[in-house]
């Protein structure tokens, strides 16, 4: 399925900026998809935000910078859990249901 565009992220212009340039900071050359409730319009006030880190070049390795951006993301101030993932580590099944709704956050 292709990615939804980014209005269907549940998130608020001002969460969102501050969490692409985190993304740009420790993580620019990952590719960064958003899934999960908040991207199948099933979030509620409480509700984490789920990130996959996909590396550009090879979707087999790990992504530089991704302890960086987990402690960064900590420190914040983003008014909900951040859960991020890396695609060279999830398994293969877990891929397809990532990719049956996402959103790109940084391509």
């Amino acid at each position: 399925m292709p990615a939804l565009d980014l209005a269907a992220l549940d998130l608020t212009e001002r969460h969102r900026h501050m969490l692409q340039t985190l993304l740009t900071q420790h993580t620019p050359q990952a590719q960064v998809w958003a899934y999960g409730s908040r991207v199948r319009g099933q979030a509620h006030e409480g509700s984490d935000l789920d990130l996959v880190l996909r590396h550009r070049a090879d979707l087999s390795l790990d992504v530089p910078g991704w302890d960086a951006l987990k402690l960064a993301l900590q420190d914040s101030g983003l008014p909900m859990l951040v859960d991020v993932h890396m695609w060279s580590r999830l398994p293969e099944a877990f891929h397809a249901n990532i990719e049956a709704a996402y959103v790109v956050l940084q391509p």
